[in-house]
């Protein structure tokens, strides 16, 4: 599993867990939801100043967004 994979399924577990809408995030951080769907279907890689938007936007720290579940 690539950083893009765990960062797609990290993104979407924590805003369910926050039960918020790709389109309530897009607005948060000021960025697509188009572009935010493609980070969580990994298609997509997230800059770091988009990791900082988006860990921002959901209240955690952006390395819970790249850390690999065990």
């Amino acid at each position: 599993m690539d950083l893009k994979d765990v960062m797609a399924t990290n993104l979407r577990r924590i805003r369910h867990g926050k039960e918020l809408t790709q389109e309530e995030l897009a607005h948060r951080t000021g960025l697509s939801m188009r572009y935010i769907g493609a980070i969580e279907r990994a298609e997509r890689s997230a800059t770091v100043t988009v990791l900082g938007k988006i860990s921002e936007a959901l209240g955690v720290e952006p390395a819970e967004l790249v850390t690999k579940s065990n």
